[in-house]
């Protein structure tokens, strides 16, 4: 359990006793790291944590001559966060339970007495899963305002943000089950049977919830989106968690089980049974999944139909005119959060089983070998690494940060063999403090990812979006000091999905992973379009294709989401791709004319 607090850390203040172990790679002239298409020599990826679009960027205005589509442009919410002339837009209905699972389910009346109060969830300063007192006991059927109840800085509960339940969620594109969703299932059954007497995730109704820019919600976030350049088309590769979505940042692709006894990730079985997916609802239930959760399924063999919930989805591909879910025979994707193998370094491993929840090594291609084969310079900087020394300070009484929680799904290239088999490649996994020195000495390589500490990564319940926002500012600072390297460099900000949260924006079938719910996402840079809203339909293979087509690389691999089309799309709807499945790369957002 991460240690709780309440503080807030702005700003951040980094340290000059910058750890001295930190590897100083010198970049030889044979890199091909200055050979661009563009002025950008510096491309920063920094993924925070759970939040989506609307739940943001909701009741955001753009500047004049621009448009965005969001809850405020569409009439669901007015400037003040309260209900606008077209709430029932957004009205969430109550599902039918069935004898399988049905991405597309009918409806037996909505929540029009009132959505259901949210619970804690375990958020940082509240008692643990009890009704959340701060928001009233019925809340109107629609979005609402969290800070109304929870100021914006708070803690406040997280929604359910698993594969099978996203598809719910968003019911063929009615978007109107995320809250039977959070009733029914919530984050999974664990294997466990049906309890008696029913079943209460203690989720409530905390995905209808957004913040409000209006109103004073998310500052930083405002003036980015009014200095620089943001997408209102940006979407998160996979339905589900941040395990498979860092797993497609780096990729394009999705993670399968291997062979537990082969750890170079080349040989392809069938996982242990308690692990395979089985989203069909327990009988007497209203979708109650049979076998899902932390504890239990999350594989799915997506290339055999008869396999519980594969038909479902691929009901949904084939009504979008997908041909292809992109599954290959007998493999079993991830498509929730499984620890990796390797932990942190490649002297430290977690043990594989049918009860330990480790995903065994992988061997599918990712950014970084691409990048290494053609002499462009990358590392990946997770906070809370090792012994990151960093220390971050709150100006008023230099309160450190109160603690480091390594994520291991988020950093997911310590997931693959080519990278933690290789000495020279598992050296460019650094920490925050390995940045910062790379930044202030002129040694950033050509790509960076950055993940930020735990407490500022943004997720619902241990972070917040005021603690990412501090986490981005000086980060934007830190580089902007460095005028040489900011003039080159373009910052590209975005999280690793929309945590559950509602979101009233169009999804395009891609394959059978996803894509899913809108996601923030914003590019700072001297080159970025000031104030331009960009509509060009985007995912996280996105920066993949924006990194590929600046250094003119190839795609990862020939099944990867960065080979599809840039999208074409009519003037009367540029949010869908006519020529889908389509996938921009980013270049819209940027001006390279300056």
């Amino acid at each position: 359990m991460k240690k709780k607090h309440a503080l807030r850390l702005r700003p951040l203040l980094a340290t000059t006793a910058l750890v001295s172990m930190i590897s100083n790679v010198t970049y030889a002239e044979e890199l091909n790291d200055n050979k661009t298409t563009t002025p950008i020599k510096h491309v920063i990826v920094i993924v925070g944590e759970n939040h989506s679009f609307d739940n943001l960027f909701g009741v955001y205005k753009p500047k004049a001559g621009q448009t965005i589509d969001n809850l405020l442009s569409k009439g669901i919410v007015k400037e003040d966060g309260t209900p606008g002339d077209h709430f029932d837009r957004a009205k969430q209905n109550i599902g039918v339970g069935t004898d399988t699972y049905q991405v597309v389910t009918k409806s037996n009346g909505n929540y029009d007495t009132g959505l259901p109060q949210p619970y804690t969830k375990g958020s940082i300063g509240q008692p643990a899963n009890v009704l959340d007192s701060r928001f009233p006991s019925s809340l109107p059927n629609g979005p609402y305002q969290i800070s109304k109840y929870a100021p914006y800085n708070a803690y406040t509960g997280d929604p359910v943000h698993r594969f099978f339940q996203m598809w719910q969620d968003i019911d063929g594109g009615k978007n109107d089950k995320f809250v039977w969703v959070e009733e029914t299932i919530g984050t999974g059954s664990n294997g466990k049977p049906y309890p008696v007497g029913g079943f209460n995730p203690k989720e409530g109704a905390i995905s209808m919830g957004f913040f409000n820019m209006n109103t004073g919600d998310a500052p930083i976030f405002k003036t980015l989106a009014d200095d620089y350049a943001m997408s209102d088309n940006f979407h998160q590769s996979a339905m589900g968690g941040t395990g498979a979505n860092f797993q497609a940042l780096v990729t394009g692709d999705m993670a399968f089980f291997t062979d537990p006894n082969k750890l170079d990730g080349s040989a392809v079985i069938l996982p242990w049974a308690n692990q395979i997916e089985n989203p069909n609802p327990v009988a007497g239930s209203n979708n109650y999944y049979t076998q899902d959760g932390y504890s239990g399924g999350t594989y799915v063999n997506c290339a055999d139909s008869t396999q519980p919930g594969v038909a479902a989805v691929n009901s949904q591909l084939k009504a979008q005119g997908v041909n292809n879910n992109n599954c290959e025979a007998d493999h079993y994707y991830l498509v929730n959060n499984y620890n990796l193998y390797w932990n942190e370094t490649s002297s430290v491993t977690r043990a594989l089983g049918a009860n330990k929840f480790t995903l065994p090594p992988q061997s599918i291609p990712t950014i970084a070998d691409v990048l290494t084969a053609n002499k462009v310079s990358w590392k990946y900087y997770t906070a809370d690494r090792g012994n990151d020394i960093t220390v971050f300070a709150n100006a008023v009484d230099g309160v450190p940060l109160l603690y480091h929680s390594y994520c291991g799904i988020c950093d997911p290239l310590t997931g693959f063999s080519s990278i933690m088999t290789n000495a020279s490649e598992e050296a460019k996994l650094q920490n925050y403090g390995a940045f910062l020195a790379d930044v202030s000495n002129s040694t950033l390589p050509a790509v960076s990812y950055v993940r930020p500490f735990e407490a500022l990564a943004g997720h619902p319940a241990n972070s917040n979006g005021d603690q990412y926002e501090a986490f981005l500012q000086e980060l934007i600072n830190q580089v902007k000091n460095n005028p040489t390297l900011w003039a080159s460099t373009a910052i590209i900000i975005t999280t690793d999905e929309g945590g559950g949260y509602y979101d009233s924006g169009y999804v395009q079938a891609v394959d059978f992973f996803g894509d899913g719910t809108r996601v923030p996402a914003l590019v700072v840079s001297p080159f970025a379009k000031k104030g331009h809203v960009d509509h060009t339909y985007n995912d996280h293979a996105s920066i993949l294709k924006f990194i590929e087509t600046n250094w003119t690389l190839p795609a990862i691999s020939n099944r990867s989401r960065d080979n599809l089309p840039n999208p074409v799309s009519h003037r009367k709807n540029p949010y869908k791709p006519v020529n889908g499945p389509a996938i921009g790369d980013l270049m819209t957002l940027f001006d390279f004319a300056k």
